[in-house]
């Protein structure tokens, strides 16, 4: 699915997300819901415990409301969420 700024202004709370690289080894393969965003990371509930996610270093598929599944790198959702929802994103492809 082509990635559209309206698809990275939306709020990823409650979606659910795997990271699928990451530069961190330790950090790959974390699936679940996403529980809480903040500035720098996303906190997923994995296996029923939260797991900090850096989002600057991570490549997530986040599986969207409809079904569709997209790969978005973490650079791109870098920044408060709130700020991130009324930012103008300017394309990077």
């Amino acid at each position: 699915m082509k990635i559209t700024p309206d698809l990275l202004q939306q709020e990823f709370v409650g979606i659910n997300a795997k990271v699928m690289k990451s530069s961190n080894p330790s950090q790959k393969g974390i699936s679940g819901k996403i529980v809480k965003e903040t500035r720098k990371t996303l906190v997923i509930l994995h296996q029923n415990t939260k797991k900090t996610v850096i989002k600057d270093i991570t490549v997530f598929h986040f599986t969207m409301p409809d079904g569709t599944v997209v790969e978005i790198d973490g650079k791109t959702i870098v920044g408060r969420p709130e700020n991130r929802l009324k930012k103008r994103i300017r394309r990077r492809w």
